[in-house]
């Protein structure tokens, strides 16, 4: 027996909550964007109006005003986003138990063991789009398939307001003949490298053979081949259920360009201090440092290195960061974002064998000091106690919304 998965993608979330509560905006190109001066300016959604007069998505926001005379830009509420979404996930639990979030606005829902309750998934799914209409006023796109990934495709086939069926029978006439980069998961760097082998359409994967996929790209060739076919088996993730954490990353667009080492050394000490935080909160620790570099042209650049000790500790993860960052960037161009991620992560409480290379008394001397900070943050607030070099003079914004929520990586890069 088939599968019936559903995933639901409510229709130009931020901006449709923002007409929610002020109904005049539904008449006016009208989008919610960032803060210019804190380097956050760019469109984060928009309503119907703004995207036919050619607003998109990840414009910055003078971009937007020129291609959109009379443009009205509304800051982001996050906490009322997120409110409303748990109130949407609560009619999805309604028709099933199995959901599966990705990211604010969307959802996998599993409803193989609802049909007899409340019909076939089209059915349910016009069930959940009435429902969402008729309690939070808003619209949603659906899509309905045997897998998540074709599900995921449906949803994004036909917007707003619809709802798309793929079928075994109907999959290679809707969606082969669509671009490689219309398959969840499939990035820039991933098309760019499909299109260098002569692959552009989402069939062309699916008429190479698989192990030809697999000797490009790996593991990860094998899975965008079944991908194309259909041969998603992935299972939706039952509601509150928390994947493991394989990497734990803290980025800002910074205020004004970093120009130097020592203007870069702060933020990466910053986002350090971020990471430490998170990483003791779910009790792990890193062997291995990554620093992603976005300049000012938007050239990217990501270098990775190892810890040569396991470690939760701000102090050393970011020494050994920006070790790697002066080892790495040649400084082609002043730098706009700047990423670090802690990877290779295992438990706090694993043993650690120590090591005579390096100074082990220092390091639980600054392990106790660490931990007295948490506790004077967890009292006062996250600010409340600093490393001095970051007390002025930093380019970090006070308030990065990329904190607020976090949407999942692509799959297949």
């Amino acid at each position: 027996m088939d599968r019936i998965i559903l995933h639901s993608d409510l229709n130009s979330f931020y901006a449709s909550v923002e007409c929610l509560k002020n109904p005049e905006l539904r008449n006016v190109p009208m989008a919610v964007g960032g803060s210019t001066s804190e380097r956050h300016g760019i469109i984060y959604a928009k309503n119907e109006l703004a995207k036919k007069a050619g607003v998109k998505t990840g414009q910055a926001l003078w971009e937007a005003h020129q291609v959109c005379d009379g443009l009205v830009i509304v800051p982001p509420h996050m906490e009322e986003y997120i409110a409303i979404s748990e109130r949407v996930r609560e009619i999805y639990n309604r028709f099933s138990c199995t959901i599966e979030p990705y990211g604010i606005d969307e959802c996998w829902i599993d409803c193989t063991g609802s049909t007899k309750l409340f019909g076939s998934g089209v059915e349910i799914a016009q069930q959940i789009m009435d429902t969402v209409k008729r309690e939070i006023g808003m619209t949603v796109s659906i899509g309905v398939s045997f897998n998540k990934i074709f599900a995921k495709f449906g949803s994004d086939y036909k917007k707003p307001a619809a709802i798309t069926e793929i079928t075994h029978e109907n999959f290679k006439e809707i969606i082969w003949p669509c671009p490689v980069e219309d398959l969840f998961g499939i990035g820039r760097r991933r098309k760019k490298s499909l299109n260098w082998k002569g692959i552009y359409k989402i069939g062309e994967i699916a008429r190479y053979e698989r192990n030809h996929l697999v000797s490009w790209y790996g593991k990860v060739g094998g899975e965008l081949w079944d991908a194309a076919c259909g041969l998603d088996a992935r299972p939706v993730s039952p509601y509150g259920y928390v994947p493991p954490i394989k990497s734990i990353s803290s980025g800002i667009t910074c205020t004004s360009d970093l120009v130097n080492a020592e203007e870069a050394k702060k933020v990466i000490y910053d986002r350090s201090v971020n990471i430490s935080h998170k990483l003791r909160k779910h009790g792990l620790a890193a062997r291995g440092i990554e620093i992603s570099v976005r300049d000012i042209n938007l050239h990217s650049w990501t270098f990775q290195g190892q810890i040569p000790y396991v470690t939760q500790a701000w102090h050393d993860i970011a020494e050994q960061a920006f070790i790697l960052f002066c080892k790495r960037y040649r400084w082609s161009s002043p730098i706009r974002s700047l990423t670090v991620r802690a990877i290779n992560l295992v438990s706090s409480t694993q043993p650690e064998q120590l090591s005579l290379l390096h100074d082990q008394e220092k390091r639980t001397k600054n392990e106790k000091l660490e931990k007295v900070m948490e506790t004077i943050k967890k009292r006062f607030g996250k600010r409340a106690i600093l490393p001095a070099m970051l007390l002025k003079d930093t380019k970090i914004p006070t308030d990065s919304p990329g904190e607020l929520m976090k949407m999942p990586n692509m799959i297949y890069g």
